[in-house]
């Protein structure tokens, strides 16, 4: 008997800890303010387009990332697209969804990250299973990295079909945008301008692919990590470039020790911000 209270006991106060953390994550607007689930869904219905930016092994971005997206299917003309899918597998992955090919053709076919069975099929299979285009926006890791190595230069011997899976050229860049100077500060002399530049080709490729995509009416769900869609810069400031006037909610995810107060540093990253106790296990 005394053992049944004493197990008991640890239930209800291990319950009741959970409670008041919250469980494993808080959801808060750019200015810190907390706000519940529901209302992040009401003001994201409304959208053109959503960047759901990840930390790419954090299980609670995915699993939100589905969650939003089950849900928003029921409400609206649904397009989604990735990061984690580069352009020049677009027809490998239309096969997939149009069953032209199987799970294990795409693994054979197409480069796919290696989380993609736990963290990025759930978000295609909903594709496949709903006739949703997903579309591959990323550029070819291959020419960024020669962006990295030689600049935008590198780009222009490409040949026609290479130049079909970049945004095409000569696209805007602006190397003073505080997210592509941090990238410099962050790495403390070792980075040079033409790191800026790859980080840009991928940015301006994506907000090429999701504008070219998208149709007045639908909404466009984006899978990314958050520092391209951090503070409304990267993708989010290559569209509008691209395609003025789009409504656009973006949602970042971070992580901290305790999510019941958002840190400073994180206010304005991002219109939603998912604040993960940072114990959670990762996905890799």
């Amino acid at each position: 008997m005394r053992y049944f209270l004493l197990i008991s006991c640890l239930y209800i106060f291990s319950f009741q800890a959970f409670s008041q953390n919250n469980g494993p994550y808080t959801i808060y607007n750019s200015k810190g303010k907390k706000v519940s689930y529901n209302k992040m869904m009401k003001a994201l219905a409304k959208q053109d387009l959503i960047f759901f930016g990840e930390l790419h092994n954090n299980p609670i971005s995915h699993w939100l990332q589905y969650e939003v997206t089950a849900a928003l299917n029921g409400e609206r003309e649904l397009v989604l697209g990735a990061e984690m899918m580069e352009a020049d597998n677009q027809k490998e992955l239309d096969d997939y969804l149009n069953g032209v090919i199987d799970q294990k053709g795409l693994d054979t076919l197409a480069r796919l990250w290696k989380n993609y069975p736990t963290d990025y099929k759930p978000l295609i299979d909903i594709a496949k299973n709903n006739q949703l285009a997903f579309i591959a926006t990323n550029i070819p890791r291959r020419h960024a990295s020669a962006v990295n190595r030689g600049g935008f230069e590198a780009l222009e011997d490409l040949s026609t079909q290479e130049k079909a899976w970049i945004a095409p050229m000569p696209f805007p860049f602006d190397a003073n945008l505080p997210r592509y100077q941090n990238i410099m500060d962050m790495m403390a002399g070792h980075a040079t301008p033409n790191l800026v530049k790859a980080q840009a080709s991928k940015d301006a490729t994506m907000a090429h692919f999701i504008t070219q995509n998208w149709k007045s009416g639908q909404l466009f769900i984006h899978y990314n990590g958050s520092y391209h869609s951090d503070f409304h810069e990267g993708i989010f400031w290559y569209v509008n470039q691209f395609t003025p006037g789009m409504k656009i909610l973006t949602i970042a995810t971070v992580e901290q020790a305790d999510i019941m107060k958002l840190s400073a540093d994180y206010i304005g990253q991002a219109d939603f911000i998912i604040c993960v106790d940072e114990n959670m296990t990762k996905t890799y």
